[in-house]
Parts: structure tokens; sequence; C-alpha cells
């Protein structure tokens, strides 16, 4: 069971360790405007720190966990930092802006829980942010997919699915990766940061403790 990250999360103004394995957007989606909607047209330049990134429909899914699982075996340090997927985060301008919306700064995501940066490392690095999105918050990421009704129940290849160990409700999601596939028995395979070991692991979860999966628009 990886380690919860849900306690405590707002109740400081601060994003915690044990806050901040949860986002794409609780601020932009609570104000009606979700970040990097699917519906809107998406960005296709690269820059000083990123990827070029490609239309919805032109990342397959096999290309997307073929990225994730490269990275089976990443392990945080003794802080809980020094992945890179942390260190991509903060260099990113999507951090500056979860930073200023929830009241932390970017030095906090150097040893911070890194389940959901770990997600937006892998879309960003297929070139699918624009319709996997990005964040450090696992609650606003689940709601960004709702607000662009791209949100289910059906496990599918490469469908970001998110976890809750105590409730069933998208606001007490505790943990997020991505689906290798689904079992057909009650549980899927899948790639996840930021796991108990702290590391990049393949696991097999059961169905009982997800709380929905977003579907990014792949390619057919």
């Amino acid at each position: 069971m990886v380690k919860n990250i849900f306690t405590g999360a707002l109740q400081t103004g601060n994003l915690s360790r044990l806050a901040l394995c949860m986002s794409v957007a609780v601020g932009a989606v609570l104000a009606g405007t979700p970040a990097f909607a699917v519906h809107r047209r998406p960005e296709t330049r690269s820059s000083q720190w990123g990827t070029v990134q490609k239309a919805p429909g032109q990342v397959s899914a096999e290309e997307v966990i073929r990225i994730a699982e490269s990275q089976i075996g990443v392990t945080e340090n003794a802080a809980g930092g020094g992945t890179p997927f942390q260190s991509w985060y903060m260099s990113s301008p999507r951090a500056a802006e979860t930073a200023a919306r929830d009241g932390s700064t970017l030095q906090s995501y150097a040893n911070a829980p890194w389940c959901a940066m770990f997600v937006a490392w892998v879309g960003e690095k297929a070139g699918a942010r624009p319709t996997i999105g990005w964040d450090s918050y696992t609650v606003t990421w689940a709601r960004w997919f709702v607000a662009n009704r791209r949100w289910g129940t059906v496990p599918r290849p490469g469908a970001v699915v998110f976890f809750a160990w105590h409730t069933r409700s998208i606001s007490g999601i505790d943990h997020m990766g991505l689906v290798k596939q689904d079992n057909r028995n009650g549980t899927i395979t899948t790639i996840e940061g930021n796991t108990d070991d702290g590391r990049v692991e393949e696991r097999i979860r059961p169905t009982s403790q997800v709380v929905g999966y977003g579907y990014p628009q792949y390619k057919p």
C-alpha cells in the first residue's frame, strides 16, 4: 500500500510532504476553467525545459506505457526527493502556477510525494501533456478529467488511475498511476511512482481501491 499523503492536505496552507502527491488544476476547475482542457487547442511548441507536445489523438497508449516502464526502479533518496520527476516539475511553469494556487513554494516540491509528478513527467516525455495533464495534486487532476468529460470506471491501457484507501470519493483520492492492463479478474496492472518503497514500480491493484479513471485522448 502506498504512503498516505492526504492527511492534513490543505489545512496548513502549504503543500507539505503529506499533501503533495495529489493534482491538473483544482483552482482552475473550481473557477470553471480547467487548465489544458482536452477540447482546447494544444501546445505544439517546445520550450527551454519541455518536450514538443502533440495534439490529442497523436500519441498512443502504448507509447505512454513504454515511457512509464522505462522508469521502473527509479528510487527517491532518504529525504523523499532526488527523482527526475520532482526536478523536472520544479523547473516547469506549471509548478509556479500550482505553488501560487496552493500557497506553497517551488522548493516544497523537492522532497514531496511525487506520484502525480511522475505521471505528469511521463505525459510530458510522450508529448501528450495536453491530453494527460500535469499537476502535483491528485484530487485536482481527477476533477479536471471530470470537467472535460473524460472520466469513467472502466480500466483501459494508458488511463490515469486514481486510488483511495478509505473512501470512493474524488475528494478522498490518495494516489495515482497509469493503467498497463485490465487483468479481468478484479485487478489491474499499473505503473506507479512514489510507492511504499519510494520507487517507480509495476503493481497489481484490486479495482476495489479505484475511485475512477481519467481517459487521455490517445491515437486509435
